[in-house]
């Protein structure tokens, strides 16, 4: 077997130019944005820093495509054909993909192999409603005339995507953006770039236009900024933090642009006292200490029944205690490092915050010792003694970091789990069906899982309510997302209308 480290070096370059009009180019500034790898601090590649002219061009190359022939004139047929063979090519790549996005974010290889694994079927599956796209015949209370709908690419679309899992989000925005006919600029976190530079590659070699698939690298205050305020960006795919969000939403709003905005959560994971206990402390590991807790779905607030809530507590510290931290390249880690190190620096203040609150810490809560102290590596914490108005039960840490509230019913539990600004998922954990079903209506959640969690298909809408964002992804939702409905009414009665008078009947 190949040495992994071997691989890695194979498959990425040590600087990367700007992926514009189906080719690698230069950056208007000539400067370069080093990436460090989370497990030591060092950096193992360059990225292009893209300014305000490199998005112009970018921008302008995917206008271009837009109605260039090549890619305007495809049947759908002939477009979803090129989308099934993009996917193809990601399972030919997908052990690659794997590793060059653990080395670069810390994510655990087996979770990123299982990411790659199932990213084809993505792409397969909105290659395959290329051609299913459709408008209706609408009746109208007039004889004579045809009533109808269409629906149109939107246009060229900005998609910005974080650093936690940047091919399966991106693919999110991307498969259907493809399938519809769209034009697409990328910008990847500039912590996270090579896989999306590389991935550039299989999109020219599945044959796509050039300009239809197009990545700009580069600060975010300043290349991501620009891109999202850009007047020929027709929509805008955000996928990131909350404050972010609302920039980029002020920006699209100046152009008067639609958005897909998936943004921060703080989910409830809840367990009553008719759960299996050891599942359910299965699950709240898996909801918040699985990827390090670096998702927006991650349960970081976890309220567990009063009658049970000592033995559900004891069950998951000693989990949390014996998670395997190390080398995400090795199979038998169970967490790597935080992406990056203002990340750490950012759970090391809220555990800090926490403490000072009145917390107390009943697993974790401190760097791991060396060698792992080289990276950016922090034990799975559990909390107690927490009050839902607490910071730490408030914001979003973006970390292995989990608050323990007790509750004693029904009505006392929805009150609390509603109460943040946030509204992405949720859990719950019951073998009471008619509980369940009440918790999921009751609930302030655009996804909610039942006895399970972190349990996510491309084939099912995903996105959130109140400021975990708005629009959703997969599914045939995104259809709607990345089209724009035009209504077209055909008059064949041979009369004449008086010009003065709307035609109402």
């Amino acid at each position: 077997m190949n040495d992994p480290s071997t691989l890695l070096q194979q498959a990425v370059n040590e600087q990367y130019g700007l992926f514009i009009n189906g080719k690698f180019v230069t950056a208007h500034s000539g400067r370069f944005i080093d990436s460090l790898n989370p497990t030591n601090d060092q950096p193992w590649y360059q990225i292009s820093d893209a300014d305000e002219h490199d998005i112009d061009a970018a921008v302008s190359a995917a206008k271009n495509a837009l109605k260039d022939p090549a890619w305007a004139h495809l049947t759908q047929t002939a477009r979803g054909k090129l989308v099934h063979r993009l996917g193809e090519l990601i399972g030919e790549h997908a052990e690659r993909f794997a590793e060059i996005e653990t080395r670069d974010n810390g994510k655990l290889i087996k979770e990123m192999r299982a990411q790659m694994s199932v990213m084809p079927d993505s792409y397969y599956y909105y290659a395959g409603l290329a051609d299913k796209i459709h408008g209706e015949t609408i009746p109208i209370n007039k004889r004579d005339v045809f009533n109808f709908t269409m629906r149109e690419p939107i246009g060229v679309v900005a998609v910005i995507i974080p650093w936690n899992s940047p091919l399966y989000l991106m693919a999110h925005a991307l498969a259907p953006c493809l399938a519809i006919g769209n034009t697409v600029v990328v910008k990847p976190a500039e912590n996270t770039s090579a896989s999306a530079l590389e991935f550039a590659e299989l999109v020219r070699e599945a044959g796509f236009p050039p300009g239809v698939f197009n990545v700009v690298t580069g600060i975010g205050e300043t290349a991501g900024d620009a891109l999202a305020r850009h007047p020929g960006v027709n929509k805008i795919a955000f996928t990131g933090g909350t404050e972010t969000g609302r920039k980029i939403a002020a920006n699209a709003a100046a152009n008067l642009v639609p958005c897909t905005m998936e943004l921060g959560g703080k989910s409830p994971h809840v367990v009553f006292a008719d759960a299996d206990p050891e599942r359910a402390a299965n699950g709240i590991v898996a909801g918040v200490f699985a990827a390090g807790g670096q998702t927006c779905i991650a349960g970081s607030r976890c309220f567990l029944q009063e009658t049970i809530y000592d033995q559900v507590l004891k069950k998951l510290s000693d989990r949390a205690s014996r998670v395997v931290i190390g080398d995400p390249m090795d199979d038998k880690t169970e967490l790597g490092p935080l992406a990056l190190k203002a990340q750490l620096q950012r759970v090391e203040k809220y555990v800090g915050l926490g403490l000072g609150e009145g917390g107390q810490v009943r697993a974790g809560g401190k760097r791991p010792s060396a060698p792992l102290d080289k990276g950016y590596y922090y034990e799975p914490t559990v909390f107690t003694d927490i009050s839902n108005d607490m910071r730490i039960a408030r914001e979003e840490i973006f970390g292995p970091v989990v608050a323990v509230m007790p509750f004693k019913d029904e009505k006392e539990l929805i009150e609390k789990a509603n109460d943040t600004v946030y509204g992405l998922a949720a859990g719950i954990w019951t073998q009471d069906i008619d509980r369940a079903m009440r918790f999921a209506r009751d609930i302030d959640a655009g996804t909610v899982w039942v006895n399970t969690y972190r349990n996510a298909s491309f084939m099912s809408p995903f996105g959130g309510f109140k400021q975990s964002g708005y629009g959703k992804h997969n599914g045939f939702e995104s259809i709607r997302e990345y089209t724009r409905l035009k209504n077209i009414v055909v008059d064949y009665s041979g009369s004449t209308q008086d010009p003065f008078v709307m035609k109402l009947k």
